[in-house]
């Protein structure tokens, strides 16, 4: 008996590429579009995400949220007279992590695949659907870079069990901060997903205006 020929349309659709938010957006992954990113969505993602793997002293995780809003007050320490929109651009650094998750960086070395390529145009979406230019200037990345390390220089000492010493190795020594900064940074608490996605709203909102 002859077999049926197989369903070719079936058989070439292509997999399924995009993700449904909850403010009802389809995010392409492979084509993401500016007009499909919302900054509730962003918010309510990065809230949730876990920064370390979860592998963080506190009742709650360590949110990318809750990094974000330390990169944005680090940059705004080193460089008082930057701009908002460079200011901006520190917060939402991480931004594609509400998509992607935050791979730790062992594990993205490990990808097969070009993932930092992935990640680049994703987050050249973002900042074009909030003002900001696809790709921040060497000066800028640099500096956003900088304070990137710092933040995980306390985290991974003040949350993650890293000694000084190990954290050095990795992250550099943080310098540059004033005193109150620094008395901040020292004493992190992991807040609940809730109130961090709220006050990641709040000082996007301060920084768009």
């Amino acid at each position: 008996m002859n077999k049926r020929p197989a369903n070719k349309t079936t058989e070439e659709a292509p997999p399924r590429a995009w993700q449904r938010m909850l403010s009802g957006r389809r995010l392409d992954l492979l084509d993401p579009s500016p007009l499909d990113i919302e900054i509730a969505d962003i918010a309510h993602g990065l809230a949730r995400v876990a920064r370390w793997n979860g592998q963080t002293d506190g009742e709650h995780a360590f949110s990318v949220a809750e990094h974000s809003l330390l990169v944005e007050a680090i940059v705004g320490d080193l460089e008082p007279a930057l701009d908002h929109k460079g200011r901006l651009a520190a917060l939402i650094h991480d931004a594609p992590e509400y998509v992607i998750g935050d791979l730790i960086s062992p594990f993205k070395a490990a990808l097969a695949f070009d993932y930092r390529e992935f990640e680049t145009k994703l987050l050249a979406a973002i900042h074009i659907r909030f003002g900001l230019p696809a790709e921040l200037t060497p000066e800028a990345a640099k500096l956003i870079k900088r304070a990137d390390k710092i933040a995980a220089y306390y985290e991974a000492t003040g949350l993650a069990g890293f000694s000084r010493a190990e954290a050095r190795r990795f992250f550099g020594q943080p310098k540059g901060l004033s005193p109150a900064l620094v008395n901040r940074l020292s004493h992190l608490s992991p807040l609940p997903a809730a109130e961090v996605e709220g006050k990641f709203l709040r000082r996007f909102g301060e920084l768009a205006r």
